[in-house]
């Protein structure tokens, strides 16, 4: 289709090409009249794109205007059998079940896409092995910023194509090449032209088998990388061994204000390793090192550079094996980080009996909106503590809070819990669900929830699997259900 373009010998003939090209990238016959109007307003000039394809140094002349209006509805065919609209600077192909076929008609309306900003082919198993026929279009689109290729099943080939191509598309902002693990051992290749003066802002490699060499090389990449603001290597549990690579990388990278490294194989001696990366990061915003089972014992020395991430919103530790000297040192530092809105401790079982002082100073977390302690081994006397918390409205702006799985409470610590959820005015998700393998009488303390649900304006879930209702209590819930004049949905798949 590349070779059907070229500026037509008169005027006369260039309009009514371009008319059909807006019209083409304005989406199908079902748009409104005022678009029409402006369809025909845009016909006494062409449009910019059109004269930058029809100069292309690769075009050919077309045959005739019904050649070029039978290629547009080839085009808008494509996109249409997929469930998608016609397209200007946005082409998203994300898990659309892509075939080989499918491939070669994609690459076609490329030359038609000279303003594409964007393009995702994610979750398209048959990308693989076709990527060269896309990179070799790529001067076509060189405006493009955002490249999502996620799970494609790229090859090695595919991945040394895709990193010559980044040449052509120097503009390139945002690159998403998660799930494909032939990006492992293959770094350099892929990132070999990202220089000094890149505008890259986010790089996503998430089980990607990166190898310690990866590491190696993106730490030593990463200085040059200054627009840099998302490093996601979850998943990649090889780059422990290049960790003190990518710390010391990460000392130069002071826009960066996401780095998520879930489930890396990180040890205690790793959180000291990034501690001291920590203070040259002062605009991070969310920090997530879920998943690290050998992390526990890391923060017992209080990691006294994590207090420097002053701007910090989000912080996910859940299911890092903590310990009650970690905990301890936790709270020391996390009632610093006044700007904190989400917190995840989850699934760290150690927890129970030493986190009574760290929910007592979350009244230092005024932004706080989700709070989620899940499955932590909970005792009365810590639900005590965050029930003091509550009732004076330090938690006024928390949304969302899980405290499923905790079964080991006792219907007295419930009723507390419960007499003073009604503080937390901006609350919209409720969690006290019981583990799949354990069913529980509710207690008396359920009154008491659902009268502080009625003071709860904006709440709209609560989850209460496995809790056990008497009919007398079923029944007040019926009522309750029948009274009330919003939509408020119990989550009570265990009722019997």
């Amino acid at each position: 289709m590349s070779q059907t373009r070229k500026k037509t010998s008169s005027e006369g003939e260039t309009k009514p090409q371009t008319s059909t090209v807006n019209k083409f990238l304005r989406g199908s016959n079902a748009e409104s009249r005022k678009e029409d109007n402006d369809l025909k307003t845009s016909d006494s000039q062409p449009s910019d794109w059109i004269q930058k394809t029809a100069t292309s140094e690769t075009a050919k002349p077309l045959s005739s205007e019904m050649e070029w209006r039978s290629s547009m509805e080839k085009n808008e065919h494509f996109l249409q059998k997929l469930g998608k609209k016609a397209v200007n600077k946005c082409l998203d192909l994300n898990n659309c079940g892509l075939t080989t076929a499918d491939m070669k008609e994609m690459v076609a309306l490329l030359p038609f896409l000279p303003d594409l900003e964007e393009l995702d082919i994610s979750w398209n198993g048959f990308v693989g092995g076709t990527l060269l026929s896309i990179t070799q279009q790529m001067h076509l689109v060189s405006k493009l910023k955002i490249l999502r290729l996620g799970s494609c099943r790229l090859t090695t080939d595919d991945v040394q194509a895709l990193g010559e191509a980044f040449e052509m598309i120097p503009e390139l902002e945002e690159l998403n090449l998660s799930w494909n693990s032939k990006v492992g051992g293959n770094l350099p290749l892929i990132l070999q032209k990202f220089q000094k003066g890149s505008k890259i802002q986010m790089i996503e490699l998430v089980d990607c088998s990166l190898t310690s060499e990866d590491g190696t090389f993106l730490g030593q990449l990463l200085p040059m990388l200054q627009s840099l603001e998302v490093l996601d290597l979850s998943i990649n549990r090889d780059i422990v061994g290049s960790l003190n690579s990518i710390a010391q990388g990460l000392k130069s990278t002071s826009n960066l204000k996401v780095l998520k490294l879930h489930s890396c194989g990180l040890s205690q001696k790793s959180v000291k390793i990034l501690d001291a990366a920590f203070r040259y990061l002062g605009e991070l915003r969310k920090l997530d090192l879920s998943c690290n089972k050998d992390l526990g014992g890391g923060f017992e020395d209080s990691p006294a550079q994590l207090v420097m991430l002053k701007h910090l919103q989000v912080l996910d530790l859940h299911q890092c094996s903590l310990t009650a000297d970690d905990v301890m040192s936790l709270t020391q530092v996390i009632p610093l980080l006044s700007n904190l809105q989400e917190l995840d401790l989850s699934a760290n079982k150690k927890m129970g009996s030493s986190s009574e002082n760290l929910l007592s100073r979350l009244r230092f977390l005024p932004a706080l909106k989700s709070l989620v302690i899940n499955n932590c081994a909970f005792e009365s006397e810590t639900f005590t503590a965050l029930a003091s918390v509550i009732q004076t409205g330090h938690l006024a702006k928390l949304q969302k809070l899980d405290l499923s799985y905790n079964d080991s409470i006792c219907d007295a610590g419930w009723t507390m819990f419960c007499q003073n959820v009604r503080f937390l005015k901006e609350l919209i998700e409720l969690d006290i669900s019981l583990r799949p393998s354990n069913f529980r009488d509710c207690g008396q303390w359920f009154r008491h929830l659902l009268y502080a649900v009625t003071k709860l304006p904006q709440i709209t879930e609560i989850g209460m699997k496995r809790w056990i209702l008497p009919a007398s209590q079923e029944e007040e819930l019926e009522c309750f259900d029948q009274d009330k004049k919003r939509s408020i949905h119990f989550d009570h798949g265990g009722f019997q």
